[in-house]
């Protein structure tokens, strides 16, 4: 009797499971996008397996501050802009999302830049593929619910594990990759120290923060949930840096391994590079998996944008609502697709210049967005009985102190 009641509890403990799965697994999943899968490219090819051991204190990095978004979220039912807008007024509000509105909208493009590079090596011109995704991915979020594009986001998180395909076909030598993660390698020359700097870096992102706890809420999700939705975030944590480990692998087995580092300048490069040494299978399946990653990017990001500016102010926002029940929340989304496409199909577009501007307006936001959420969740009156525990503030104010130097490293390296 005993033995089924178990049975019963784990079994409806997975179903519950599978209900809440989706904020977690789809922000870490989103975190693999057309900027993280280039620096993951570039370190492959540029050094082998040797950095391969930064994904863990990135697997750390990731989890601790979804999880303090998660909780946010479930405690106080707003969401991080609403949330910032009532602690630290309308004025610094406003400066602060003024300039992720720009950062996203840069960021959208170099996402649209994916999209355009990657179906260029499947002989899919851009002012076809551009113009598609773009209408497709409006199609999603303007017509469909969150429970229809949440199923969708969660079948692109899987697909991005084609890079595994992609590395196995590579070869490698996984006893060298077993050693690389057993025993770090350190170098303190400028490019090695940049590269940690990125792939660390490139693990958050401003916009994540907000669209991690806008989900958690778009969901419904109460404190009885919260055991599962730490899985979520664990399980989303695990399936980010499985793919990363896996881009890097795929580099460092066959570009690295020939001497082609040094001609990898973005994720396109690098699967075509890949064809001689690993076979045409191994470029079109990373190549697909850039694709996957750039359409759900491309997807996310203009709904997390349009999300946390009109929350911020106070305008209607979410899926599930009809374009007349938050026509601001719709006209913003539909403004930031229809401009970074359009950037992507004028002639010429400096996209190094984009990525750069919007690397530089990320570094300089994140330690803002990060420290008004440490304060956020040590607040009583925000959390309650739900605050850091002294162990949380350790670990997340080492983070964001950890997290502040990388970002402002960044931005220095990126102006000079």
């Amino acid at each position: 009797m005993v033995a089924k009641v178990k049975k019963a509890s784990i079994w409806r403990n997975i179903v519950i499971f599978l209900a809440i799965l989706g904020p977690g697994i789809i922000t870490g999943s989103v975190d693999n996008d057309v900027g993280g899968i280039t620096t993951y490219s570039v370190a492959g090819a540029t050094y082998g397996y040797k950095l391969i051991w930064t994904l863990i204190p990135a697997f750390i990095v990731l989890f601790v501050v979804q999880e303090m978004n998660a909780r946010m979220g479930i405690v106080t039912g707003k969401g991080l802009a609403d949330l910032i807008r009532e602690n630290a007024g309308v004025k610094t509000t406003f400066f602060i999302f003024v300039g992720l509105l720009i950062a996203d909208i840069l960021n959208t493009t170099t996402e649209f830049a994916g999209v355009a590079g990657s179906m260029d090596i499947f002989g899919v011109n851009k002012y076809i593929s551009v113009p598609l995704v773009a209408l497709a991915v409006w199609v999603l979020v303007v017509k469909g619910t969150y429970g229809i594009a949440e199923k969708i986001f969660l079948i692109f998180s899987v697909a991005l594990l084609s890079y595994v395909v992609s590395a196995i076909l590579g070869k490698p030598d996984w006893g060298e990759v077993g050693t690389a993660i057993i025993k770090p390698h350190m170098e303190f020359d400028f490019d090695y120290i940049s590269t940690i700097i990125g792939l660390i870096g490139t693990t958050i992102a401003p916009w994540m923060q907000f669209y991690m706890q806008s989900a958690v809420i778009e969901k419904g999700l109460s404190l009885e949930d919260y055991k599962y939705t730490i899985w979520d975030v664990i399980v989303g944590c695990v399936a980010t840096i499985v793919v990363a480990f896996f881009i890097m692998v795929a580099c460092a087995s066959t570009l690295y391994v020939n001497g082609q580092g040094t001609r990898i300048n973005d994720a396109r490069d690098a699967a075509v590079a890949l064809q001689p040494f690993a076979g045409a299978l191994a470029s079109q399946v990373f190549a697909f998996g850039l694709f996957v990653a750039s359409i759900f990017s491309a997807t996310i990001l203009p709904v997390a944008t349009a999300f946390y500016v009109c929350e911020a102010f106070g305008f209607e926002a979410g899926i599930d609502k009809k374009w007349k029940e938050a026509p601001q929340f719709y006209w913003l989304y539909t403004v930031i697709i229809v401009l970074s496409a359009g950037i992507i199909l004028l002639p010429n577009t400096p996209l190094i210049a984009i990525s750069l501007w919007s690397q530089r307006i990320n570094g300089i936001l994140l330690p803002v967005v990060l420290i008004c959420m440490m304060l956020l969740v040590n607040n009583r009156d925000v959390m309650g009985e739900h605050v850091n525990k002294r162990l949380g503030n350790i670990v997340g104010w080492t983070t964001i102190v950890i997290l502040i130097g990388l970002s402002l490293v960044l931005l220095v390296t990126s102006l000079f």
